[in-house]
């Protein structure tokens, strides 16, 4: 493969999901439908629990968060790739380069640390349930959530200056669908030890400590389940979190094996998957995760449905 010029790489072209023609406009049309799915389904969740007084609550609070980040997390990557589906050329320029992977991995940061606060939601409503409202009030509430966002900044804006200020002489193909850490150190013609030994520490930081963080809030909540004298009332608790775990295991199972490895050009193929898994498809199951089995959600979803009806 030709090598370019250091000074002279002005953009990048994608090698995407896959470079066979034939699965194109398959997946053209599998992953639009799943865009609109997360559209639809996250837009609705929190336009619900806006609207409802019943979902006025921290739960939901950081919910509506959550769909919030979604709807933007794959925003950031799934547009760009529809496009190229239908395009011969998947070419991104430097600075679009540069703004999807900042923006990527912001909303990432922050959706792991959302998932950590949520969890901890969760352990003051089963541990505490009678300072629960008093724990998590509005300016709680508010300084939790803008922490999240300020520290998944902060965290992508490290990455970022420090993976673009690497020359790119090798190529200009990234191995991927989109601009992410891994694919563009493996362009690189420098020294990236720097580079990875900051995505282990920042990267793994935020995404393991919020894992442990996670698990260490869910130990105390299933110790006080433990203690509760009838099954009803352990069913009832339990079911409160169910949700919110599946959701966990599915972000950080597939987050932490993308980051939290060795980079290696071996690992770009399997990236795309588990790429395609955490920052497409768990974000679209999120808003079905979360219905499914509270009724509050339900019932307030069939509301919001009807009015969206009586206004057409």
């Amino acid at each position: 493969m030709k090598k370019l010029n250091c000074t002279r790489v002005k953009s990048f072209i994608f090698i995407g999901v896959t470079g066979d023609p034939e699965k194109q406009v398959p997946l053209f049309v599998m992953f639009l439908c799943l865009y609109i799915v997360n559209l639809m389904g996250n837009t609705l969740m929190i336009l619900t629990i806006t609207l409802s007084t019943r979902l006025q609550s921290p739960m939901y609070y950081f919910l509506r968060n959550l769909s919030f980040i979604d709807i933007c997390f794959t925003s950031t990557t799934v547009p760009k790739m529809l496009m190229d589906f239908l395009s011969s050329v998947k070419m991104i320029s430097f600075i679009g380069c540069v703004a999807q992977m900042y923006s990527f991995i912001s909303l990432g940061g922050a959706e792991c640390l959302l998932l950590a606060v949520m969890s901890l939601d969760r352990y003051v409503a089963v541990c505490k349930p009678l300072r629960y409202n008093v724990i998590m009030n509005n300016r709680v509430l508010f300084l939790l959530v803008t922490t999240c966002w300020v520290a998944g900044l902060l965290n992508s804006l490290g990455h970022t200056v420090f993976t673009f200020r690497l020359p790119f002489c090798r190529s200009n193909l990234i191995n991927h669908f989109f601009c992410d850490i891994p694919p563009l150190l493996a362009l690189s013609c420098s020294d990236t030890h720097v580079n990875e030994v900051l995505v282990y520490t920042t990267g793994g930081s935020v995404i393991i400590g919020s894992f442990t963080l996670t698990l260490l809030s869910y130990v105390f909540i299933i110790l006080a389940i433990l203690q509760i004298q009838t099954s009803e009332g352990r069913h009832k608790a339990f079911s409160t979190c169910l949700s919110h775990l599946t959701v966990v295991c599915l972000f950080f199972g597939t987050a932490i094996f993308s980051y939290i490895r060795p980079t290696s050009a071996n690992h770009l193929n399997q990236d795309k998957i588990v790429t395609v898994l955490f920052g497409i498809v768990t974000p679209t199951l999120n808003p079905i995760i979360y219905s499914l089995r509270n009724k509050d959600v339900q019932g307030a979803l069939k509301k919001t449905m009807h009015r969206i009806q009586l206004l057409r």
